[in-house]
């Protein structure tokens, strides 16, 4: 891959914890960068029986982070107005992206879950629940959900002595690392996951599953912490 000198993030007009996390861990490595901002749709709160991600509204927004790095920040009606003037681009928060606005375009992404056995949404719970290994997928986008190029895939360590809480917490901040360091990841690629067979795109988990779900994490710990796979 030739040297990348710009990067577009595509984020939201809107306070956002994880586009607050991944740019301050970019600015020390990446000067060139450029924020786009997409309309940030509000969503009716859902009630959850485990919240596995901290909460994304509770952040400096990225406008104001913008102001005070000198970062271009553009205003975006919608993923029609991301240009192509970057080099590559990353996904910090964003809806499904158009076809018109994938083509051209090398955008990468972090999808939670370890691709293609484990796609769609609150994949850390539907891996515990559908008893499946634990990690990140950095990938980049095309017009298939969770179904891009794989860049690479690193597994999210697990201990013995893991609650749902700090299991969740290192999952999330694998997550961070690994996008925060995507060029690396391009370089030296990571993924022990191979010729595994398609998983179905999940919905949100319903709070019933997610009992279950907790109830099941013992036996989870137990089985993966015995095969030594973390």
């Amino acid at each position: 891959m030739k040297k990348i000198e710009s990067i577009g993030l595509i984020t939201y007009h809107f306070p956002h914890l994880k586009t607050e996390q991944v740019i301050e861990n970019l600015l020390p490595q990446y000067k060139n960068l450029k924020i786009y901002a997409l309309p940030f749709e509000y969503r009716k709160e859902r009630e959850v029986f485990f919240n596995h991600r901290p909460n994304q509204t509770i952040a400096v927004a990225p406008e104001a982070i913008a102001k005070k790095h000198n970062i271009k920040y553009i205003i975006c009606n919608s993923d029609l107005d991301i240009d192509d003037s970057c080099d590559i681009y990353i996904i910090l928060g964003a809806g499904i992206l158009s076809k018109s606005c994938v083509e051209n375009k090398k955008i990468i992404n972090s999808h939670p879950g370890i691709i293609p056995i484990s796609r769609g949404l609150d994949s850390f719970k539907w891996a515990i629940y559908e008893n499946k290994p634990l990690g990140i997928t950095l990938h980049y986008i095309d017009k298939e959900v969770d179904a891009g190029e794989i860049i690479s895939i690193v597994p999210t360590t697990i201990y013995e002595s893991d609650s749902l809480e700090t299991l969740s917490r290192r999952h999330y901040e694998n997550e961070i690392k690994i996008l925060s360091n995507f060029y690396y990841y391009i370089q030296n690629p990571i993924n022990n996951f191979k010729n595994l067979k398609d998983g179905e795109a999940k919905m949100r988990m319903k709070i019933e599953t997610e009992v279950k779900m907790a109830r099941m994490f013992d036996k989870y710990i137990e089985q993966f912490n015995t095969k030594g796979m973390y």
